[in-house]
């Protein structure tokens, strides 16, 4: 599909509506509500502080109502759709006037019914959540060209003139992720799995299992990844993330969390990494009945600030900037500026990142920390390389 690119110059890619002072303006009001989703304590610059000070006063748009519709995992999954809800507060705290509110889906068979439903109470845009709402998304919007939405996590070849598609390149906080998993593990052996099989999914654990080989490459260790093994053939440079792995087929039944990450113990992993949404906090739990120098890293969103139940076994959060981009798309749709096309982020422009490291911030080596710097120069630079199929394997 021709889908991770990171030149953000690339026609379609480059929106009118992600001109700096739009985002920045969008980061400063996450800040401002104490969001911590973007973050990074990896070779961070005081960006928020800088937006604080820029922000400007956004005009009142009366009147304008912003609508969601969640995915299965619904409104209180800690993960993107909690975060894509955050981005709407997030606009609303920026437009005096401005009305937000979100339908849930049970399933599959709610997202167009539910897309329907907002087509007929005005939305001034509809934000869909999740890789699964991409056809329905198109669907609509190609029935009503006039309608404005945004869709996080799907890039549409072409992009949709009235739809703004909000990807994140979670393959190079996710290679960090990785790399910090292996320094940390006592066992020799980490572990992943997966909500679903699909490339939003998978792109995490690629690039997390190729930051646990790198690491083994760096240092001439032999950690080993479980949980997901790339395939050999496939085409990387076209956002191929094919192989096998662990997943649940769920993204809300926290037991089957609980059940993958106790497999993955019981095979030797100390460190566990959920690509799951709210079924990771059935991993939490499990990771904790465990005890010992068992942790993991959480995925989306800043799991201290999503779970702080669990704080104290996060490493890091593998995130995405889903607010801020929610954001910013809504703000843009409420002064008649919005554009259509598709938005990556990337460490380079702060879509993804690591969250800061919390309880562990004075128990990770320098050493580690340092390299994890040098590690996100070469990502954005392109000299390391995020295919896992690079390195040998531990």
């Amino acid at each position: 599909m021709g889908r991770y690119h990171i030149d953000l110059a690339e026609g379609p890619r480059h929106s009118a509506w992600l001109r700096p002072a739009a985002m920045l303006s969008a980061v400063a009001l996450a800040a401002s509500v104490s969001v911590v989703i973007g973050a990074t304590s990896v070779g961070a610059t005081p960006r928020a502080q800088t937006a604080a000070a820029s922000v400007r006063k956004a005009d009142s748009s009366a009147g304008f109502l912003a609508c969601e519709v969640t995915d299965t995992g619904g409104i209180n999954d800690r993960s993107f759709n909690a975060s894509a809800y955050q981005g709407l507060k997030v606009a609303a705290a920026a437009i005096p006037g401005l009305k937000y509110r979100f339908l849930s889906s049970s399933s599959t068979s709610d997202y167009q019914p539910n897309i329907n439903t907002f087509m007929g109470e005005n939305c001034g845009i509809i934000v869909t959540v999740g890789f699964d709402m991409a056809d329905a998304t198109q669907a609509a919007a190609k029935a009503h060209p006039t309608q404005k939405f945004a869709i996080v996590d799907f890039e549409y070849t072409p992009a949709i003139k009235n739809v703004l598609a909000l990807l994140y390149e979670t393959n190079q906080d996710a290679f960090m992720g990785g790399y910090l998993a292996a320094a940390m593990s006592k066992s020799g052996k980490v572990g992943t799995f997966g909500g679903q099989d699909i490339p939003t999914v998978t792109i995490y654990m690629d690039g997390w299992v190729a930051g646990v080989r790198y690491y083994d490459k760096l240092n001439h260790a032999h950690v080993v990844a479980l949980g997901w093994t790339p395939a050999k053939s496939r085409n990387f440079a076209a956002g191929g993330f094919q192989g096998s792995g662990l997943f649940t087929n769920d993204f809300t039944n926290q037991a089957l969390g609980k059940t993958d990450a106790e497999t993955l113990m019981a095979e030797g992993a100390d460190v566990i990494f959920p690509v799951a949404g709210s079924v990771g906090l059935g991993a939490a739990a499990a990771v904790k009945q465990a005890g010992g120098s068992n942790v993991m890293e959480w995925v989306d969103t800043d799991g201290c600030v999503s779970a702080p139940q669990y704080c104290s076994l996060f490493l890091t959060s593998v995130t995405k900037g889903i607010v801020s981009s929610v954001a910013a798309a809504v703000e843009e749709a409420a002064k008649a500026t919005f554009h259509g096309g598709n938005y990556v982020g990337t460490l380079a422009n702060d879509g993804v990142s690591l969250s800061p490291f919390h309880d562990f911030a004075s128990k990770i080596p320098a050493k580690v920390q340092s390299e994890l710097n040098t590690i996100k120069a070469g990502i954005i630079t392109g000299k390391i390389s995020l295919d896992p199929n690079s390195y040998p394997a531990g």
